[in-house]
């Protein structure tokens, strides 16, 4: 059992009463009956992987094993810890017992080491055993290194594995290990073991303050020892609820009940100057958020389940809890309690977390009653019931969809690109290519869902050796810098992209990709590419585009029709010039290996 430590230093609580045996091990009583079964049969495993929550005694489960199995007296169901071997393994002194922190010791080198002394056999105790702690960050390599010597090790050798994220570990290495999942520590033995520590250390300490921080660590026993050091510290060996609440960042039950008369009520006046006052006294809006959540929660089974001890755990003063549960609707506490999710999220990321804090109030005060969780999704982006169209706007957008759609349906049903409406996008009625069977397709859907217009492209072929396309190619180089200077990713697209010509205060742009191709021409990408042009140009151009192919072949047609209005038409349809068509047996080549592999060429 744990002895006093009176008198022991405050920096040094957590140290002196970590346990030494697996008696002191809290709230893991299957896993210590499965481990000191099999000491006593002497069926010890050869390797062993402990996962869960951080402080739950993973490692400190393994230095006890490993000092039982190598006690002197033993092995033995518990460490004598009064034995050479057992003070030697706590002080950290024995070779033979090797902890490895793999966050740090990740490599395949150090597995490698490991894999080389293994066959050596141990110099001062019975068993070599090898901690290997946060075992999942661990390489791919390390993990391959490991595996053999994991399936067959030496006799007196004992791998113990510990980690967090069992998940990330290769099937292959699990498999090989006796797996035991440590639980989170329940409040009640934790706040047992908080109790039992402040009685031998001489500390006074409060009940709801020792519940208080238990809470706090979220079921690890580590945790809630080194808070109930800080609180002890701060409050001079007496630790009281405001204390602990003062220490951790809390807030106290008076401020919750405010704030939650203030929701209710709907009163945002009043919910500002409380949040103002949280601040100024040092809280964060994170944690008055993690702490609102848990609140309304509490709120939400108490309303649902009355007769349920669950909650009591949390409430202090259950009648004013309850009177405060009676006042919101459970459809309420629902939406409440998904809202501040939500933000809870978004607070992580925001420079401005008071803010952000103040808004998720505001908006708590302005859900109805009759608010669901359907109404509540998207955080800051979502709009109350009050806020949704009226019939009026409903019945508009419902004609103009229908509008849409029967021109939609005329224009598939003729198979030609029509013109777009006033109904429609402003940037679908820029002119661009719609020049082959792959960018028809991209007409109406199947791509990037800009509607394009037949473009001629006599007046470009005209135009490609003219002065201000050569001006503009001179300078394109520029303007491809600006553009990744704002946008890196636009960049990656538009460089697939060649400046053929410049006609008309137009850019034509001819792409290798039908994909690079229609990311270019969305409209946000549009917007960058033509305004950073105007900039470098020094002229206002719109953006048209056109695939590579199409250009080449109106390029190669072009010595022969020199002077005429050329419009590219879709293969299939009369009128095709004839330069433009290709046997069959080519199209099929460039479907199979790709436009930029096949290479056509004249026997003669």
């Amino acid at each position: 059992m744990l002895k006093g430590k009176s008198g022991v230093s405050h920096i040094a609580l957590y140290r002196a009463w970590r346990p030494q045996t697996f008696q002191d091990m809290v709230g893991q009583g299957h896993i210590i009956q499965t481990l000191q079964n099999a000491i006593r049969e002497q069926r010890v495993s050869h390797a062993y992987l402990f996962n869960g929550p951080r402080g739950t005694g993973k490692t400190t489960t393994a230095k006890v094993l490993a000092k039982a199995v190598n006690c002197e007296r033993g092995p033995a169901v518990e460490p004598c810890n009064e034995c050479d071997a057992c003070r030697g393994i706590t002080a950290g002194h024995i070779m033979d017992v090797i902890e490895i922190d793999a966050a740090s010791n990740r490599g395949i080198d150090e597995i490698r080491d490991i894999r080389d002394k293994v066959r050596y056999a141990p110099s001062e105790v019975r068993y070599k055993v090898y901690i290997i702690d946060e075992v999942h960050m661990l390489t791919t390599e390390a993990f391959n290194a490991l595996l053999k010597t994991l399936e067959e090790p030496p006799g007196h050798v004992i791998f113990i594995l510990a980690t967090t994220e069992p998940h990330k570990l290769p099937a292959t290495i699990i498999s090989r290990c006796q797996r035991f999942d440590f639980r989170q520590v329940s409040l009640e033995e934790q706040s047992g073991r908080l109790m039992q520590i402040c009685q031998e250390e001489g500390i006074s300490a409060d009940e709801d303050a020792i519940a208080y921080i238990a809470r706090l660590s979220e079921g690890g026993m580590r945790d809630a020892i080194s808070l109930l050091e800080q609180v002890s510290a701060f409050g001079d060996n007496r630790i009281t609820l405001e204390a602990a609440i003062d220490v951790t960042g809390g807030m106290a039950a008076d401020q919750f009940y405010q704030l939650a008369e203030a929701l209710r009520d709907r009163n945002v006046a009043s919910v500002m100057p409380l949040v103002e006052s949280l601040m100024q006294a040092g809280k964060s809006a994170d944690k008055c958020m993690e702490n609102l959540v848990y609140y309304f929660r509490d709120l939400l089974v108490l309303k649902l389940a009355p007769s349920g001890a669950a909650v009591t755990e949390r409430v202090v003063d259950r009648d004013r809890f309850k009177s405060m549960a009676e006042a919101y609707t459970a459809q309420r506490l629902f939406a409440m309690i998904d809202i501040l999710n939500r933000y809870q999220v978004e607070l992580k990321h925001a420079s401005q977390p008071q803010t952000l804090f103040e808004v998720a109030l505001m908006k708590l005060c302005t859900i109805g009653e009759d608010h669901s969780l359907a109404n509540s999704g998207g955080g800051s982006s979502n709009q109350s019931s009050e806020g949704l169209a009226s019939g009026a706007e409903l019945g508009k957008l419902r004609l103009q969809v229908e509008s849409l759609e029967r021109k939609l349906e005329a224009a598939l049903k003729n198979g030609i690109a029509v013109a777009s409406t006033a109904d429609a996008a402003p940037d679908s009625t820029r002119p661009a290519l719609s020049g082959s069977k792959g960018s028809t397709r991209g007409v109406f859907g199947g791509g990037s869902g800009v509607s394009r217009v037949k473009v001629k492209l006599g007046p470009y072929l005209e135009a490609t050796g003219s002065e201000s396309s050569n001006l503009a190619r001179s300078k394109w180089g520029n303007v491809l810098q600006r553009v990744k200077e704002a946008k890196v990713t636009l960049h990656a697209w538009l460089k697939d992209g060649d400046l053929v010509a410049v006609q008309g205060g137009n850019l034509l742009l001819a792409f290798k990709n039908e994909i690079h191709r229609e990311t270019t021409e969305k409209p946000n990408h549009r917007e960058i590419i033509e305004r950073i042009a105007q900039e470098v140009l020094g002229e206002s151009y719109q953006l048209v585009t056109v695939m590579l192919k199409d250009w080449q072949i109106a390029l190669d047609g072009a010595g022969e029709t020199r002077g005429e209005t050329l419009e590219l038409i879709p293969e299939g349809e009369e009128g095709v010039p004839p330069q433009a068509k290709r046997p069959v047996w080519v199209e099929e080549a460039v479907k199979l290996f790709g436009e930029e592999l096949v290479v056509v060429k004249d026997k003669e």
